[in-house]
């Protein structure tokens, strides 16, 4: 299962009439809009890629949308995958293990300011 979120851009003046339509299609679950900025917010879900794509492409096919960008994906079968990787990870550096490195003598780089010549 895929799901991912859409802005579509739109002129102020088809906003009412572009919510309308995400409302009462089959393709996308509309959220919410900005009428000043010309902005609509709704999601998408497919079985997979080519599902999505399919539903995206209807969505930019509505009446008066000038362009419907994706903005987040969720993606069931990556997030598996990503999830096999960490649970086969190990959880400790190696470097921690090794007995013969002094704590003193590892680099640390996760705060920029302190890392040297900064």
């Amino acid at each position: 299962m895929n799901i991912s979120s859409i802005v579509i851009q739109a002129k102020s003046m088809h906003i009412d009439e572009i919510v309308e339509a995400c409302k009462q299609s089959d393709f996308c679950d509309y959220h919410f809009h900005d009428t000043e900025k010309g902005k609509i917010v709704v999601t998408i879900e497919g079985e997979n890629i080519d599902e999505e794509m399919q539903k995206m492409k209807r969505v930019e096919r509505i009446p008066h949308v000038i362009c419907a960008d994706m903005m987040m994906a969720y993606s069931e079968d990556e997030l598996d995958a990503e999830r096999s990787k960490l649970e086969a990870a190990s959880n400790v550096p190696p470097i921690l293990n090794d007995e013969s490195v002094a704590f003193k003598d590892i680099e640390y780089h996760g705060d920029l300011k302190k890392k040297k010549g900064m």
